[in-house]
């Protein structure tokens, strides 16, 4: 165990070495390491949640243990690995604990740590971390970081390029730059490297299913989970209940199919919207939106793209608001009127709807303007809100109907 603690110490130093892009983020670094709470960094895979902690702790006198590694897995002693760290890294301040939900009943380990006074960073990709026993112990004692892929705006930062600062002069770049991201996402590592992209998400795709699910929840018919997920992909911003999936792909159990789509999530490789109603009962029992983290999923599976526009910027934004802290049942959701027209999204803010957005590729032919605007409206007058927007591709202007006045915005202005 020790020569792998050495070991990892190598490569963080190694890791600390490399450049790195400042990710675009809300949160007070300095002051959440001042804070003794636990800092949890939780996201999916490879979105550089390990960067983000290591960026944190760069300048820090921190250990480092890496639970990714199955050579510190398959030694693992809790007892051992303390005397070890103040061996290796004699007098430090933090510890970062990188993707610790590979650690068996590392809830109970990290309370531990944490009664003993230990300033802790950790990383997770799992988004049930803090349920049952970790939300029990830790109530009020963590303080949680989300990651995601890059945004648009970290993109065009990448590219050299301010996303506030478009004219006419570099638009035909800035449509490029667009294109891309809407059609191959934001993964870290496949913006860096855009020759990659398709086989690297494939990959990933893969990988978050055997490693994330298949292994930690000792799945036995990898096949219909393997099948859930792929339809799942096909149909992103669709909704779908379990039912609908079960039927699709002829399983015989609808509680499976629940069980399964509910590991999908686990790994934040798909979320799930609930259709908006004050009467939590009714919303329970319609069907929900599914979404992924990231377009270039839908790219790297081959569907037809060319047809899937309106639904690839859907998601885009669908990830964006995420991105901002808006939560499904919570704060965010979409709606059907009692006439079966549909807003995209809902943003709550308490009890209060705050705003609707809808999203549309292009609203340009006249047609397709009255179909989103009527949507838009009714379910507006039903739901007494005011604040309108139809986010598009590259349009921007004001549309005023019904004492309304709707906000049509490009992408980049969302």
């Amino acid at each position: 165990m020790r020569t792998t603690i050495i070991n990892q110490r190598a490569e963080r130093d190694r890791l600390l070495a490399q450049p790195y892009l400042e990710r675009s983020t809300n949160y007070d670094f300095e002051s959440l390491l001042s804070n003794h709470n636990v800092k949890l960094i939780t996201g999916p895979r490879r979105v550089g949640k390990s960067t983000q902690a290591l960026l944190m702790l760069k300048d820090k006198n921190f250990a480092y243990l890496n639970f990714d590694d199955n050579r510190l897995l398959d030694m693992w002693d809790e007892d051992r690995v303390m005397p070890l760290l103040d061996d290796v890294y004699p007098n430090y301040e933090y510890l970062l604990l990188d993707e610790v939900q590979n650690v068996p009943n590392w809830d109970i380990w990290v309370s531990k740590l944490y009664r003993r006074g230990i300033n802790m960073v950790i990383t997770g990709s799992n988004a049930n971390m803090l349920s049952g026993e970790m939300a029990t112990m830790l109530t009020g004692r963590y303080l949680e970081i989300n990651m995601l892929p890059f945004s648009l705006e970290e993109t065009f930062t990448w590219n050299k390029f301010d996303i506030k600062n478009i004219n006419e002069s570099n638009k035909d770049i800035v449509r490029g730059i667009e294109d891309d991201y809407l059609f191959n996402g934001g993964y870290p590592e496949s913006v860096v490297q855009r020759s990659i992209t398709q086989n690297y998400l494939h990959t990933l795709f893969d990988s978050i299913l055997y490693k994330d699910i298949v292994r930690r929840h000792k799945v036995r018919n990898v096949t219909d989970l393997h099948n859930v997920a792929n339809y799942l992909l096909s149909n992103f911003c669709n909704p779908l209940s379990y039912n609908d999936v079960a039927d699709a792909l002829a399983l015989s159990s609808v509680s499976t199919t629940k069980k399964f789509m509910n590991y999908l999530h686990e790994p934040f490789l798909f979320y799930y919207l609930p259709r908006y109603n004050n009467k939590l009962k009714l919303m329970k029992k319609a069907a929900q939106k599914v979404y992924v983290v990231d377009n270039g999923f839908v790219a790297s599976s081959a569907f037809n793209l060319s047809e899937n526009l309106g639904r690839l910027l859907e998601n885009q934004v669908f990830v964006e608001l995420i991105r901002r802290g808006y939560d499904p049942e919570r704060s965010l959701f979409y709606y059907r009127s009692r006439n079966d027209k549909e807003v995209d999204f809902v943003l709550r803010t308490g009890s209060k709807v705050e705003r609707l957005i809808q999203v549309c590729y292009d609203i340009s032919n006249t047609k397709t303007e009255k179909r989103e605007v009527d949507s838009i409206i009714e379910c507006a007058e039903e739901l007494h809100c005011q604040n309108l927007c139809i986010v598009t591709f590259n349009e921007k202007r004001t549309i005023e109907k019904k004492d309304m006045k709707i906000e049509v915005i490009p992408i980049t202005e969302i």
